[in-house]
């Protein structure tokens, strides 16, 4: 069941470890861990410090008006289906899932655009409309593409499905990575195959949505264009806030207490060995399995911050390279849904100056007067989330984290942010925008760090690098604490919806199976050893 700020449920209240997981956090990690857990045979309690679930995927409501906070669209929802199907259920009962024609509009700042679709013949035509000599560039990128992707994520024993916490199973990889050119940038790489400066942006800018410089990640991070290609992209009625609800519901018909508005303070460790969570009213809860959503360097410095570290303390992850921030002006418009009939569900607009932006987010510093920004109207197939005949939008821009730019005073200066912004989209999107605004609220690199934990801001925790991957990223399991485990968007395989579901299904893999009988319409949980044996540290 769900309970309410400050009260928890009788059954959190039952101090019985044994057989018992906490996930701290109901992010997409910790939910979908949760229900894996729950399918092994495990008791599990989830607490989440927000009054939503989904974390940087959930929703609010203001005026009629849904704001979807963080992911848009769903673009592997097999990782969706194959955690439902490990539970004994079938996602597309729980959850509407609707494929989109138009993926998303690039509205280049020479006026031009690209507009990728399902239809691969008519982009072809786009592109060579924009550059004809970068045809088989393009068609070549694409399948450079789907040799990452079957690497990386095609099936639960690729890599970015696997454990990486042995140092062995990064290095095994090497002569593939030097096949395939890792240690090229995305942009390097698409650079090799394409000489347009538009369709070299068009191909080279998703990882900004990892939180990734595509002029220093590794090119592996160039498999989105074929995921798109492959398995299209589709948005879900509710949008990941419904999609979050579900995974709740999940949760509960399989016996997991939700306890929303209650935060986990400290994770209990005796001897180095994880025992329970203490929360904020001053409740400790007994568990074996300690399970956290949470950003690795809150977990590790905050939750665990009685525990001594060898590898992943407060000083060497402040060291790290982390993500970019994010600045997502939400609003709702009245009276728009037949205005602006160009403008569909995804469009980005590419700012003058791709390179120097960039360089401003991850290096320099300071904010762009005409930025490059991302786009999102839901209403366009989803009308739940706004009133009839109204629209909902969420202009994003990507902005530099608290580290990069700790001077620039989001606390004073955001609403003049979102005035250049508001400029931007009357400009080139949007005209007359101002005098249809009906309900606004924007998130800022503050609100990252407040309401996610997020440190510096950052929008996706740790970037991607190559350095920052794999064995080199924070484990699933804890080399710290036993009886610790990671999810989400700081451990592996990294940011992203399919990698978050991921790093719980890989969590699930070094957490044993409880073996549930049934006896006499009554269900045993035997284990033969005990858990905490299994689960030592590295």
């Amino acid at each position: 069941m769900y309970t309410k700020t400050g009260h928890t449920s009788q059954n959190a209240k039952e101090k019985a470890a044994k057989n018992t997981a906490i996930v701290i956090g109901g992010g997409f990690g910790g939910l979908a861990a949760a229900m894996r857990l729950l399918a092994k045979g495990y008791k599990v309690l989830v607490f989440e410090k927000n009054m939503e679930l989904g974390g940087r995927g959930s929703c609010i409501i203001k005026s009629g008006y849904r704001f979807d906070l963080g992911p848009t669209i769903v673009t592997l929802p097999n990782m969706f289906r194959e955690l439902w199907q490990f539970c004994g259920r079938n996602f597309d009962d729980d959850v509407d899932l609707k494929p989109l024609d138009e993926f998303y509009k690039i509205k280049f700042w020479d006026g031009k655009s690209i507009t990728i679709s399902e239809n691969y013949d008519e982009v072809l035509d786009q592109v060579r409309g924009l550059s004809s000599s970068d045809e088989g560039g393009f068609r070549k990128f694409l399948g450079d593409a789907e040799r990452r992707y079957k690497v990386a994520f095609e099936n639960t024993h690729t890599m970015g499905r696997e454990p990486m916490n042995k140092l062995w199973a990064t290095l095994k990889m090497l002569p593939i990575f030097a096949l395939l050119r890792a240690d090229r940038s995305v942009f390097s790489h698409v650079a090799k195959r394409v000489s347009d400066p538009r369709l070299r942006f068009a191909l080279s800018f998703h990882p900004l949505f990892v939180g990734a410089n595509p002029f220093t990640v590794t090119s592996m991070w160039g498999i989105v264009s074929h995921i798109e290609k492959e398995f299209g992209i589709s948005t879900a009625s509710g949008g990941f806030g419904g999609i979050a609800k579900a995974m709740g519901k999940v949760i509960q018909e399989m016996g997991g207490t939700i306890s929303l508005g209650e935060e986990v303070q400290e994770i209990i460790v005796e001897g180095r060995v994880a025992k329970g969570v203490r929360l904020k009213s001053g409740e400790t809860i007994d568990a074996e399995v300690i399970v956290s959503n949470a950003d690795p360097m809150t977990t590790y410095s905050n939750l665990g911050k009685r525990t001594r570290k060898k590898w992943w303390s407060y000083e060497n992850l402040t060291k790290k390279k982390w993500s970019m921030s994010l600045f997502v002006w939400h609003f709702g418009t009245k009276g728009t849904k037949d205005l602006w009939r160009d403008v569909g569900q995804h469009t980005i607009l590419q700012g003058p100056n791709y390179k120097g932006e960039v360089d401003k987010i991850f290096f320099n510093g300071g904010l762009d007067e005409d930025m490059s920004l991302y786009v999102h109207r839901p209403t366009r197939n989803d009308a739940t989330a706004a009133p009839p005949g109204d629209d909902t939008f969420y202009a994003l821009a990507c902005v530099p984290n608290l580290q990069i730019d700790p001077d620039f005073d989001w606390a004073k200066d955001a609403e003049g942010y979102k005035e250049k912004v508001l400029k931007t989209l009357e400009a080139r999107l949007l005209p007359g925008l101002s005098g249809h605004i009906a309900e606004s609220y924007y998130m800022t690199p503050l609100d990252f760090k407040d309401r996610y934990n997020s440190p510096f801001g950052a929008g996706f925790s740790l970037e991607p690098g190559m350095f920052q991957s794999a064995w080199f990223r924070p484990h699933n399991i804890s080399e710290e604490i036993k009886g610790l485990f990671l999810v989400g968007a700081g451990t592996h395989p990294g940011p992203g919806v399919p990698g978050v579901l991921a790093s719980a299904e890989v969590v699930t893999k070094l957490i044993p199976s409880i073996d549930v009988e049934e006896n006499n319409g009554k269900l045993s949980i035997n284990t033969d050893t005990n858990i905490k044996e299994s689960l030592a540290a590295e």
